[in-house]
């Protein structure tokens, strides 16, 4: 994951500075340095970066008058740096990722770097499931409502609690918590993030009580629930892997290689 980043600073020594910090984190890329707020408006615009480096007191447009005049565009992350501790308030305000006190530490920025990529692996992965979404409904429109049409009256027909009898123990399992199902044989091992349960009936006769517009296989053994989906992972070999709520991962089977390819290019 490259991240495309802009520096703004109207001291050039600044920017070379924070330029020479960056350099450690490999997978960060500038791509525009400006020294001022109207340059960078127009920079971002442009290039449309990940990471956004933004001095707050600049000569004419500051900081703050950059990230209001992208309020019709979808903004970047934004990190403030400035030699004032007063303004910190305002930048949380701003929604800043985070802010840095000039000169940079690199311990900081280390820091700093590692809610950025927390932050964008979030992001592009909920983009990832949204789009593996409407690739299921392409596939199967017969399991997905794309109309939206008789939604109440479709989710109604598929359980919301099952019964699992397991170790002597009968538990009320909440469907909405089932992140993926494994077959074997004629059991079905249950994951609910916290507990695996098992459950002695076939793949089949199961998927005929799930909502399939949620839960759908993904391989020929396993189910997975695709609210609990946080990011797709493409692999070197063609695969994809589907991250989980639990941090879990699921192999998307290569039947399924040409679904995959659609939504992670």
């Amino acid at each position: 994951m490259t991240i495309r980043t802009i520096l703004v600073d109207d001291e050039p020594l600044a920017i070379q500075g924070l330029q020479l910090r960056l350099e450690k984190h490999e997978d960060v890329e500038v791509v525009e340095t400006c020294s001022n707020g109207r340059e960078a408006i127009r920079a971002i615009k442009t290039h449309k970066p990940d990471l956004v480096f933004l001095d707050i007191q600049m000569p004419g447009f500051d900081g703050f008058s950059v990230i209001q005049g992208l309020m019709e565009v979808e903004p970047p992350l934004f990190v403030f740096v400035t030699a004032y501790s007063d303004h910190a308030i305002r930048a949380f305000e701003a929604q800043a990722v985070d802010y840095l006190m000039k000169p940079v530490e690199e311990d900081r920025l280390a820091d700093t770097m590692d809610r950025i990529r927390q932050r964008l692996s979030e992001k592009r992965g909920a983009e990832e499931v949204g789009r593996l979404k409407e690739v299921l409904a392409e596939v199967a429109p017969d399991s997905v409502n794309v109309e939206g049409v008789e939604d109440a009256h479709a989710s109604s027909r598929y359980e919301k609690l099952i019964n699992i009898k397991d170790r002597g123990q009968i538990f009320r399992v909440d469907v909405d918590s089932i992140e993926k199902i494994d077959a074997a044989g004629d059991y079905m091992c249950i994951y609910t993030g916290d507990n695996t349960l098992i459950l002695r009936e076939t793949m089949k006769d199961l998927e005929k009580r799930l909502d399939p517009r949620r839960f759908q296989r993904v391989h020929r053994s396993t189910i997975v629930n695709l609210d609990l989906v946080r990011q797709v992972k493409p692999h070197t070999n063609g695969e994809c892997f589907l991250v989980l709520d639990s941090g879990s991962q699921v192999k998307v089977s290569r039947s399924y290689r040409d679904v995959v390819a659609r939504f992670v290019h």
